[in-house]
């Protein structure tokens, strides 16, 4: 993947990375020790909403680790957009459930402290980046491209 149309990613970014990747292990710690994390959590959380969230949170800390392992902009941008647009729409949604939140304990405030800074580096990164180009991608051959239209077709009906 080194072409000189996919540079690197910044050593910001990928410092960033591994400490969002140390924030989902925690997250991750929902669905493998729930027991463990559940009353370190902000909110209370049932056994069914633990392994939910955990999913989620192992999800995305493979596809930062994804990021950390490829160090390129083609595959980084992406996952930068889908990190900002998760992000911000949390801390929307914590905001509107303040009443949640137990404000006396330091989990409370920690959990806006990430997310308000994780979408705040995920879109600085972004816009630093608007005026990158994308980089040359491959062409599919016509194979793969009747199985992703299968696929497609497959998972819309579903």
């Amino acid at each position: 993947m080194p072409k000189s149309d996919n540079p690197p990613l910044p050593g910001a970014l990928r410092l960033f990375s591994a400490a969002v990747i140390v924030v989902l292990i925690v997250g991750a710690g929902l669905f493998f020790a729930p027991t463990l994390v559940k009353p370190r959590w902000p909110w209370p959380v049932t056994p069914f909403s633990a392994r939910f969230l955990g999913g989620f949170y192992t999800a995305e800390m493979a596809v930062m680790a994804a990021l950390l392992f490829w160090n390129r902009w083609s595959p980084g941008r992406l996952v930068l957009v889908m990190a900002f647009i998760f992000t911000v729409i949390v801390s929307a949604a914590s905001f509107i459930n303040l009443g949640y939140f137990n404000f006396e304990r330091k989990a409370a405030w920690l959990w806006f402290l990430v997310y308000l800074a994780s979408a705040a580096v995920s879109g600085l990164f972004l816009w630093r980046a608007r005026a990158r180009p994308s980089a040359k991608g491959v062409a599919l051959t016509p194979a793969w491209r009747g199985y992703m239209s299968a696929e497609t077709a497959i998972l819309g009906l579903y």
